[in-house]
């Protein structure tokens, strides 16, 4: 890292778009001009990776005493960037970057990209370490830095915990000498383990066999003795995991989160002396539970504060009364309002709502130990994030993180059911474009299957851009959650399994034909554009017969079912997992049935989904003679945090051209 002094403003902020104005791809596919943004426990400093230009990322630094001066800036080295920062102590930063290259760390060529980690003071000086970790050179432990971070040590001033990412071994750091000692030895037997507040290793996982059947153990260490034992275990086939969620004071008592016997999971208390599960700590009635935070304050050290879980978008269920008190004025100060959801469960069709905020919402990022100083981002699907220092009952701005579209005409967002033709309720986000400049509709509308396909969508900013860049042109866009969708309950889960092509292509189609029945939807003006699994998803949008699409667009999908059966058969835990869930129907097997224009796209460093995938449904289209174009986008792999501003740009105005000039009958014509 090097030291780039002061800027000349606290965060500059680019020029908004006019009202009414689409605007250009550009401000979507622009890096954030503020992310990934923390605050120290003593609440004196925040930093953040920011980009005035949208093109570089930099790290900046805050004194909060003064935010109306220019930030500490820090470039990074040219070959590499900075993705991510958070705070180990008050004074040290922990700082991920990227880099492209040619080569892995065990020896195979590939075209990929590389991680380091590395700590940095207030300066962006590198805080040297002894570290080496068994068998690496000192190229490669200079490729790696300081490996992945176990945990802060909130109570220990000097030190923190990393592991070896190569195997698995932890080091305690001390971050004043740079010596290091090896707190625990990895294994090939036990893997995932995790650290308490005082950094005492606790719990871990092992993966073996019962005859020939696949599971996962969860081990804990017992507190009075020391020794570890095998506590319970779930099987791969069987698919209902169970998992350590937390620790707690009392250092018998541990959180567990699990689905067992129920469409959601919830958390437990477990008592480790009694080998007993006791009651519920936390369940949601419509979402999953997910973890537990506890407070890092001297005050009331590792006292449970609420509970996380995963609603129509990350939310926190705040159980400490002052931080439930804290949450709610910060949002009334932030202008947040509420909007009720009429919801049917899935599992057993029973009716009931719930609130969400109204085109925007909160989440406490982080908070100093004292708890007066807090850090805040606001954002929601038609609000880009925003993040806020709140202090002394004043909310302060620090940024946007896409500032060009701050007046932009941006669609409103819904989260809807509609019900599919075998009675299943589909969950979906629907965007429809800003009624005052297109109308009521009905619109041109673009279908957006998430990848996964055991994933999701959230009620909150999406970072494609897809959703609302093409919802500020006219489209109305929905994002369904088909069934085989992770994080919407068990049974719209489970009914996917082996369904690719088949009802989850239905419950895609199925909701064409709901916004069509709603006007919202323009009969004969429809299409879809998906990526991974959503890219398979569109292929096989144009392989079915019943005439509902004008064109589709597949961006890195498999063209058969084949590639990712044997990703999932290779490992020996997806084979059992998710290896049974994956069949249904092939593109590939189907070419000669597709009657609409694709559009097929994919990243030349792509080793997910390789982009033979798509070359060879390319070719196979052009030898039947059906309308295709193919765009092999440089230096772009699978995922979106390796994607740069030129391959979003590329792919929202490749897809927007696509449909405006070859969509039609022949590859021509506009959607």
């Amino acid at each position: 890292m090097a030291a780039a002094g002061m800027s000349g403003a606290a965060l500059a902020q680019p020029a908004a778009s006019t009202a009414a104005t689409p605007p250009p791809a550009s401000a979507f596919a622009r890096r954030p001009a503020i992310a990934s943004v923390d605050l120290s426990s003593d609440g004196r400093h925040i930093a953040a990776v920011v980009s005035p230009d949208g093109k570089r990322r930099l790290l900046s630094i805050w004194d909060v005493s003064n935010l109306t001066a220019a930030p500490y800036i820090v470039a990074s080295d040219p070959r590499s960037e900075i993705i991510s920062v958070s705070f180990i102590k008050n004074d040290r930063l922990f700082v991920t970057t990227q880099q492209l290259t040619d080569f892995a760390i065990s020896g195979a060529q590939e075209r990929s990209y590389a991680y380091r980690t590395q700590i940095l003071d207030l300066r962006g000086n590198p805080v040297r370490t002894g570290m080496r970790f068994d068998g690496l050179s000192e190229a490669q432990q200079e490729l790696i830095g300081v490996g992945s971070l176990v945990s802060d040590l909130p109570q220990d001033p000097q030190s923190i915990l990393v592991r070896d990412p190569m195997r698995g071994d932890i080091y305690k750091v001390n971050l004043s000498n740079g010596r290091t000692e090896r707190r625990e030895r990895g294994s090939d037997r036990f893997s995932g383990q995790q650290a308490d507040l005082n950094g005492e290793i606790r719990a871990q996982t092992e993966f073996d066999f019962d005859a020939g059947a696949a599971y996962i153990a969860q081990w804990l260490k017992d507190p009075a003795t020391g020794q570890w034992a095998e506590h319970f275990r779930w099987y791969a086939r069987d698919r209902v995991p169970i998992a350590v969620a937390g620790f707690s004071n009392d250092p018998n008592i541990i959180f567990v989160r699990t689905t067992t016997g129920r469409d959601h999971s919830a958390i437990y208390e477990y008592n480790i002396a009694e080998r007993k599960m006791g009651e519920v700590a936390f369940a949601h009635p419509i979402f999953d539970a997910g973890g537990v935070v506890r407070s890092t304050s001297p005050q009331d050290f590792g006292e449970v504060l609420g509970f996380t879980y995963q609603g129509e978008r990350g939310r926190t269920y705040w159980a400490d009364p002052n931080m439930e008190a804290a949450y709610s004025q910060i949002r009334t100060a932030l202008g947040i309002t509420t909007t009720p959801v009429q919801w049917t469960q899935i599992a057993d069709g029973t009716r009931t709502r719930f609130q969400v905020g109204d085109g925007a919402d909160i989440s406490i990022n982080s908070i100093s130990n004292d708890r007066k100083v807090f850090l805040v981002e606001k954002s929601g699907p038609r609000l880009p994030p925003e993040y806020y220092l709140v202090k002394d009952g004043r909310a302060q701005l620090l940024g946007r993180a896409y500032p060009e579209l701050r007046n932009a005409p941006l669609g409103e967002t819904t989260l809807i059911q509609y019900e599919a033709r075998d009675g299943l309720m589909i969950p979906a986000l629907l965007t429809r474009p800003d009624e005052s400049v297109y109308g009521p509709g009905p619109y041109p509308t673009i279908i957006t299957p998430h990848g996964g396909p055991w994933s999701r969508d959230e009620l909150d900013w999406d970072v494609t851009g897809w959703s609302q860049y093409f919802a500020s042109k006219g489209y109305a866009v929905l994002q369904p959650q088909f069934r085989g969708s992770n994080g919407w309950g068990q049974r719209l889960w489970r009914a996917g399994d082996g369904e690719w092509g088949r009802k989850m292509q239905d419950d895609n189609d199925d909701g064409v034909n709901y916004l069509i029945a709603q006007r919202i939807a323009a009969p004969g003006r429809v299409a879809m554009h998906g990526y991974s699994y959503g890219g398979y998803a569109s292929m096989m949008a144009g392989v079915r017969p019943n005439g509902l699409y004008k064109c589709t667009a597949a961006g890195a999908g498999p063209a058969t079912i084949a590639l990712f059966k044997k990703g999932t058969y290779n490992n020996r835990y997806l084979r059992e997992f998710q290896h049974p869930t994956a069949n249904g129907e092939d593109p590939l097997v189907r070419v000669n049935e597709v009657s609409i224009p694709v559009f097929l796209y994919t990243g030349d460093r792509d080793t997910r989904v390789i982009p033979a995938e798509s070359r060879a449904f390319a070719s196979a289209l052009e030898r039947a003679g059906k309308p295709v174009k193919l765009a092999i986008l440089p230096d772009m792999e699978h995922t979106l945090n390796t994607w740069t501003p030129q391959n979003f740009e590329a792919i929202l105005t490749g897809v927007e051209s696509f449909f405006t000039e070859n969509c039609g009958p022949g590859g021509q014509g506009s959607l």
